[in-house]
C-alpha cells in the first residue's frame, strides 16, 4: 500500500504560504536555476488611462513576437513573461494580470483571425449591461437580449452573429471549455474582468485554444466599462494563417469526448435487447448502466490514458491534431481509456450512496432515483464493464499488457475500498479524533489510485515500465492528495460546476482535511466547543454554519492552500526529471489542470448552505 509518510504530510500550516510555484524549466535549464511564482490574485488593477493601457498592449504585441509558439505556455511561464515586460516598462506589480491578458492574446491572435467566423465563440459579461431597466431574460445559456440600444452587448452581438458566432453572455460559464471539447468552436473572443480571465488562463490557455480577450475595467460586476476598439479589433477580421499552429491538448480532449458520443456504440454495443417484458428487464441494468457512463463529467481520466499513451509512443497525436483533425487512436487502446471512465462513475454511484447525496451532474444521484440496491448493483455493473474493456483489448495490446493494467485497476480497487471504509469509519461522532496525517493517508487512498490507474495504462499500452514505476504512484500521490483539498475548498463555493449543495461535507461531518486541521488548531474552550458541534444533535445546516465560522477562525482555508502548494511543488519536482519531454509536459499540465488555484472561500457564513436547486446547472 503506497501512503505518505510522516514528513511527507507533516501539518506545517501555521507557517505563512510560501512561494513555492516554479515557472517550468526551458529546455536548457536545469532544476537548480528554476524562477518561482507566488499568486496573482490580488495583483489584478487596470491601468485607468487608455494611454497607460494602449501603451502596455502595444509593448506586449512586440514582446510576444519572440514567443515559441510551437506549444501552449502555462501560467507559470505566462506570468514569468509578464513580469519581464512590466519590468521593462517601468511599471507596478499590480498590473500582472492585465499584462498576462495582454501577453496571451498576442501569442494567440493570429491562429485566433485564422479561424473561420462560424468556429467562434463571443462571450460576453452580463456586467456590461445595464443594470435598471433591462428588458433582457435569462435562459439556460446565460443572457437573452435584442437590440434596444440601452447597452454595447447587442452591437457585438448582433454583429457577430451576422458573421457566424455562437454568442453567449454569460459570466464564466462552465458550458465553455465543454463546447469547445465538443467540437463546435476552435477558438474564444472574450469580454471579461481580470478575475475571470484569470481563472480561464488555467483552462482554456492552458489547453491550447486560440483565444483573445479584452478585459473590463473594473470588476464590480455592474455597469461595468471595457475598451470597445480592442473588440472590433478581432470581432470582424479574418486572416489566413502563414505560422505553424500551437499544438495543444484539445484535440486529444475531443478524442476522449467522442468516445462517449459518436464512437460510444462501437467501443461498448449493448449486449441485451429485446421486446418482451422479460428481455425488457435483463436489459434495464445495462441500459441504465450505459446512460449514466456518457453522463456529465470531464472525461479526464480517459484523457490521461490516451494522452499517456501518446506522449511515450512518438506524439504522433498531438502533432498530427494540431492542424484541427481528430487523432486516430486503436480500438484497444480507447477501450482501455473508456475503461477507466467505467471504473470512475462506479465509484461515484457507490460513493454517493455511501454518502447519501442527493445530486450528481446536476441531476438526482442514482440511488435517490432507483432505490439504493438497484444503484449498487449498477455501480457493480460498471466494474465488470470495465475489465471487459480492458480483456477485449489483450490480443492487441498483448496479453501481458492487458494483464498487468487488470493488476494495476485491481490494486487501485483496493485502494479505494480501503480508503472509503475509513472515511465511513470516521464520519460523525468519530470525526473529533481526526488528524490532519489521518486525512491525508485517507486521501492518498481514495483519490490518487484512479490517477494513477488512468497514467499506468496509458504508459504500459505504449511499452515496458521500468523508468516508470515508481514516478507514477508517487506523482499520483501528490496530484490525488491535493486534488482532494481542492475539493474539500470547492466544497464551501455553491457557485462550482455541478454544485447545487454547498457545504455537503461539513453537514455530514465528514473526516476532510479541513476538519482535522480545525481540530489540531483549536485549543482549550475552543476546541472543546468544537467537537461539541461535530458530535452534537445539531441540524446539518447549522453544523455546516457553525463549522464553516471555525474553519475561518482557525484559518484552515488558507493552510489548506499551503499544502496544496506542497502537493504542486512535489509533483512538479518529479515531473522535472522525467522524460521523454511530451511526457513531461503533459505532466506539467495535469498538475496545472488538476492543482488549479482554489477557489476562494467565502469570508462570511453561506446564507444558503443547502436546498432544492431552481435549476440544474448545464455540464
Amino acid at each position: 500500500m503506497i501512503a505518505p509518510t510522516n514528513s511527507e504530510v507533516e501539518d506545517d500550516s501555521t507557517a505563512a504560504v510560501s512561494e513555492i510555484e516554479k515557472t517550468r524549466p526551458a529546455e536548457s535549464e536545469t532544476s537548480d536555476d528554476k524562477p518561482r511564482r507566488r499568486s496573482t490574485s490580488h495583483l489584478k488593477l487596470v491601468p485607468e488611462t487608455l494611454e497607460l493601457r494602449e501603451h502596455i498592449k502595444q509593448s506586449a504585441e512586440q514582446y510576444s513576437r519572440q514567443l515559441d509558439r510551437s506549444r501552449p505556455f502555462n501560467k507559470s511561464e505566462l506570468e514569468a513573461h509578464s513580469r519581464k515586460l512590466l519590468e521593462q516598462l517601468g511599471q507596478p506589480e499590480k498590473f500582472l494580470g492585465f499584462a498576462m491578458v495582454l501577453i496571451g492574446n498576442f501569442f494567440w491572435k493570429q491562429q485566433f483571425l485564422a479561424i473561420p467566423f462560424e468556429r467562434r465563440l463571443l462571450l460576453l459579461p452580463h456586467c456590461l449591461k445595464h443594470a435598471e431597466g433591462c428588458p433582457a431574460d435569462y435562459d439556460e445559456f446565460g443572457l437573452d437580449c435584442e437590440k434596444c440600444g440601452a447597452c454595447s452587448i447587442a452591437d457585438y452581438k448582433v454583429r457577430a452573429e451576422q458573421l457566424g458566432y455562437k454568442v453567449l453572455v454569460a459570466e464564466g460559464s462552465p458550458i465553455v471549455l465543454k463546447i469547445i471539447v465538443s467540437g463546435h468552436i476552435d477558438g474564444i473572443l472574450g469580454v471579461a474582468c481580470l478575475n475571470v480571465l484569470e481563472k480561464a488562463i488555467d483552462k482554456i490557455l492552458l489547453a491550447g485554444v486560440p483565444s483573445y480577450a479584452i478585459p473590463l475595467h473594473s470588476g464590480d460586476c455592474k455597469n461595468t466599462k471595457l475598451d470597445e476598439p480592442w473588440v472590433w479589433d478581432c470581432l470582424d477580421k479574418y486572416e489566413p494563417l502563414t505560422e505553424d499552429r500551437t499544438s495543444g491538448y484539445i484535440p486529444m480532449m475531443r478524442v476522449s469526448n467522442a468516445m462517449f458520443e459518436d464512437q460510444f456504440n462501437e467501443l461498448l454495443p449493448a449486449s441485451r435487447s429485446g421486446s418482451g417484458t422479460a428481455d425488457t428487464l435483463l436489459a434495464e441494468t445495462e441500459s441504465i448502466a450505459r446512460d449514466w457512463l456518457v453522463q456529465g463529467g470531464k472525461r479526464f481520466r480517459p484523457f490521461i490514458t490516451l494522452a499517456a499513451y501518446d506522449a511515450v509512443s512518438g506524439n504522433n497525436a498531438i502533432q498530427n491534431g494540431a492542424d484541427g483533425k481528430l487523432p486516430e487512436f486503436a480500438v484497444a487502446v480507447r477501450r482501455t481509456a473508456l475503461a477507466m471512465e467505467a471504473f470512475h462513475k462506479a465509484s461515484l454511484v457507490h460513493d454517493d450512496i455511501q454518502d447519501d447525496d442527493p445530486y450528481r451532474y446536476g441531476q438526482e444521484t442514482l440511488h435517490k432515483r432507483y432505490g439504493i440496491g438497484p444503484a449498487i448493483n449498477i455501480g457493480d455493473f460498471l466494474i465488470g464493464l470495465g475489465y471487459r474493456l480492458i480483456s477485449q483489448g489483450r490480443r492487441e495490446l498483448g496479453a501481458d499488457v492487458a494483464a498487468d493494467i487488470v493488476d494495476r485497476l485491481a490494486n487501485a480497487h483496493l485502494k479505494l475500498c480501503e480508503g472509503q471504509g475509513a472515511e465511513l469509519r470516521w464520519t460523525g461522532e468519530h470525526s473529533v479524533k481526526l488528524t490532519a496525517l489521518d486525512a491525508m493517508k485517507l486521501y492518498a487512498l481514495k483519490t490518487s489510485p484512479a490517477f494513477e490507474a488512468a497514467l499506468y495504462a496509458g504508459l504500459r499500452m505504449a511499452g515496458p515500465m521500468d523508468q516508470y514505476e515508481t514516478m507514477v504512484p508517487t506523482f499520483c500521490r501528490h496530484l490525488g492528495v491535493g486534488f482532494q483539498i481542492l475539493n474539500d475548498l470547492q466544497d464551501w463555493d455553491e457557485h462550482a460546476p455541478n454544485k447545487l449543495v454547498a457545504g455537503r461535507d461539513a453537514e455530514l461531518a465528514k473526516p476532510t482535511l479541513l476538519l482535522a486541521m480545525a481540530l489540531d488548531a483549536a485549543k482549550g474552550p475552543v476546541r472543546s466547543e468544537l467537537e461539541a458541534v461535530i458530535s452534537g444533535s445539531l441540524s446539518p445546516l447549522i453544523r455546516a454554519e457553525k463549522l464553516g465560522r471555525f474553519y475561518r477562525q482557525l484559518g484552515v482555508f488558507e493552510r489548506a492552500e499551503t499544502l496544496v502548494d506542497k502537493c504542486r511543488t512535489r509533483a512538479e519536482a518529479l515531473a522535472d526529471e522525467v522524460h521523454p519531454e511530451a511526457l513531461r509536459r503533459l505532466l506539467y499540465f495535469l498538475i496545472d489542470t488538476v492543482l488549479a488555484a482554489p477557489p476562494t472561500p467565502p469570508a462570511e457564513p453561506l446564507v444558503k448552505l443547502s436546498g432544492l436547486p431552481m435549476a440544474a446547472p448545464v455540464g
